[in-house]
């Protein structure tokens, strides 16, 4: 017969094996390293764990664990992708802008669990609020933007005001979510016939913007020209500017010197002003020295005398 003490030590023995067998099943984890564990001890993370490997936990009920991969993740917006390769618009890539253009655009935002508490406690669905928040701004953002803003010169900075919408609106939410970059994959028009209506707009909008590249150069040349020209005018100027100068200044030494003279000896600076003047002005002409006396004219050649051989005018004296 079974007494009450068997029956204690039975039940007793029973739970120990069912700890034990719980503690075997669910007392143990491994984190892999591009995941983070949250220990969840009575339903509330109690520590997070990255350092992969083997790990050890307290059985359930007590501790359970939510792994979580924290390496950067993609979600796509507009279209649906197979091995890399858009296969479909959804209805989200459909978009009007903001001068009433129809447009097919689809973005890929890029974004980390930096917050596990957040990430499994916070919300239901956090990636499904991550992508109705980025399919908002996008729309919101191309909604404002005109056509050819949008399939042109615009790209980056609408990549940037959606991954800016995007980070306030997750970061209000408190999801447990950082977004790093918002890219935009493609924007398409949404009939071929518009399609070459704009291709012809924007190979016009190309011709004319080379067109000013090219004036703008032929410009810039004949500007470069002109100034070289008027920068050797100007340096031919300051050189005859300079010449003058100095020959103004040698002339008005020499009219000084020559007033000094003429202040010392009047009449022989006269005559020897008079002479210089005729030598300048009937030049290779003789000169000769006359001195009338009693009705008697004794003239001296100078010219003939100057051009006699030293030995002649030796012998002579």
């Amino acid at each position: 017969m079974v007494t009450v003490k068997q029956l204690v030590l039975g039940l007793c023995a029973l739970i120990g094996i069912v700890i034990l067998a719980l503690f075997l099943i669910t007392g143990w984890y491994t984190v892999d390293e591009s995941e983070e564990a949250a220990v969840i001890t009575f339903g509330q993370v109690d520590q997070t764990v990255s350092e992969p490997g083997l790990n050890f936990k307290l059985p359930w009920p007590i501790q359970r664990v939510e792994t979580l991969e924290v390496s950067t993740q993609s979600t796509r917006v507009g279209y649906e992708e197979e091995d890399g390769e858009v296969t479909d618009y959804i209805d989200e890539a459909k978009m009007i802008t903001g001068d009433e253009n129809i447009v097919f655009a689809d973005l890929v935002v890029q974004w980390r669990i930096t917050d596990p508490s957040q990430y499994l406690f916070n919300a239901q669905e956090p990636e499904t609020i991550l992508y109705n928040a980025t399919s908002a701004s996008l729309r919101e953002v191309v909604g404002t933007s005109e056509i050819d803003d949008v399939l042109t010169d615009r790209r980056a900075e609408i990549e940037a005001e959606v991954f800016e919408n995007v980070s306030k609106l997750i970061e209000k939410r408190e999801i447990g979510i950082t977004v790093l970059d918002a890219k935009l994959q493609d924007i398409e028009l949404p009939t071929e016939e518009v399609r070459q209506a704009f291709t012809r707009v924007t190979d016009a909008r190309e011709e004319r913007l080379t067109k000013i590249n090219e004036a703008n150069r032929y410009r810039n040349q004949e500007m470069n020209e002109a100034e070289g020209e008027v920068d050797a005018i100007i340096s031919r100027a300051q050189g005859e500017e300079a010449e003058r100068v100095e020959t103004a200044r040698g002339e008005a030494m020499l009219f000084t010197e020559l007033y000094d003279e003429y202040v010392n000896d009047p009449e022989v600076t006269r005559q020897r002003l008079v002479l210089e003047t005729l030598e300048k002005v009937m030049p290779g002409t003789e000169i000769y020295i006359m001195d009338s006396n009693n009705d008697t004219v004794n003239y001296l050649p100078i010219r003939p005398l100057d051009n006699q051989p030293s030995g002649a005018q030796g012998g002579g004296s």
